[in-house]
C-alpha cells in the first residue's frame, strides 16, 4: 500500500514509518513500553477470564499479538486472538523488526510464527495462544465472535478517518461480552463520544510514555443495537 521505513524508538524497539501519511505505527516513545501500558496491562490484564477472546483492530506489525502470547504463556491463560488487517505486512519486512531480541530466547521463534501462519484460518502458535489473522476492512467485518478484550490500534482518526466510525464501534459493542474491555491509545473527545454513544462506559486514563492520556472503555449495559 505504501513505502514502509524501518525507525528506532526511545525504548530501542522497532516502529514502521509510512513517509506518504506521514504516520508511525507505533509511538516513537517506544513501541513495546506503549503496546505494553495501552494493550496489556490497561487491557488484557484487567480481564480476569481463564480464557479470553481477544480482537485486535489493525495486527499491523503483530507486537500486541506477540507481548499477547508471551501473556498467555507466562501466566497460563488461554487466548484466542483475532486480528483484522486491511494491508498485511509482508514476512521479509517482520523479519527486520527487532521485538524478539527484546526479550529471552525461548520466545524468539513466536514472533515470526506469528508472521508466517496462514491467513483467515486458526493457527495454534503456542499451547496456551491461538491466532486467526483475517484480511479485511473493518467496516466490512461482522465482528461474530463475543469478545473479551479489544484492542483498537488503527491509524489515528485524522490520518484514517474510515476506520473510526460511530458504525463500526456500534458493531463492536454488540460483538462484545458483558464486561468486555476496549482499549485504545487515542484519547480525542469524538472517538469518546462515539465509544458512549454505541453504550460503552468509557474513561480517560493515563497513557504511556509521551502521551497525557488513553481511553479504556467497558461494556456494562445491555446491547441496544441490532444488526440484520
Amino acid at each position: 500500500m505504501f513505502n514502509k521505513e524501518i525507525q528506532f524508538t526511545a525504548d530501542g524497539s522497532h516502529t514502521l514509518f509510512i513517509p506518504e501519511m506521514d504516520e508511525h505505527y507505533h509511538s516513537v516513545n517506544g513501541a513495546i513500553q506503549e503496546s505494553m501500558h495501552v494493550f496489556i496491562d490497561a487491557g488484557l490484564k484487567q480481564c480476569k477470564k481463564e480464557k479470553i477472546q481477544v480482537l485486535e483492530l489493525g495486527l499491523g506489525t503483530g507486537l500486541n499479538a506477540f507481548l499477547s502470547c508471551i501473556e498467555a504463556d507466562k501466566t497460563g491463560i488461554e487466548i484466542y486472538y483475532t486480528g483484522l488487517e486491511k494491508y498485511p505486512l509482508p514476512v521479509y519486512l517482520a523479519q527486520k523488526l527487532n521485538y524478539q531480541e527484546q526479550f529471552p530466547e525461548d520466545k524468539n521463534s513466536i514472533y515470526l510464527k506469528i508472521h508466517q501462519s496462514e491467513w483467515n484460518f486458526p493457527v495454534k502458535i503456542t499451547q496456551n495462544f491461538t491466532l486467526e489473522k483475517i484480511i479485511t476492512d473493518f467496516s466490512d467485518y461482522d465482528f461474530p465472535g463475543k469478545y473479551d478484550v479489544v484492542y483498537y490500534d488503527a491509524f489515528a482518526p485524522d490520518k484514517q478517518t474510515s476506520v473510526w466510525t460511530q458504525e463500526i464501534f456500534n458493531k463492536l459493542y454488540t460483538g462484545m461480552e458483558s464486561g468486555g474491555i476496549l482499549t485504545t491509545y487515542c484519547a480525542k473527545g469524538s472517538v469518546r463520544r462515539m465509544m458512549e454513544e454505541a453504550g460503552l462506559d468509557v474513561e480517560r486514563i493515563p497513557g504511556p510514555p509521551g502521551k497525557r492520556q488513553m481511553l479504556r472503555a467497558v461494556k456494562k449495559r445491555p446491547a441496544r443495537h441490532t444488526f440484520p
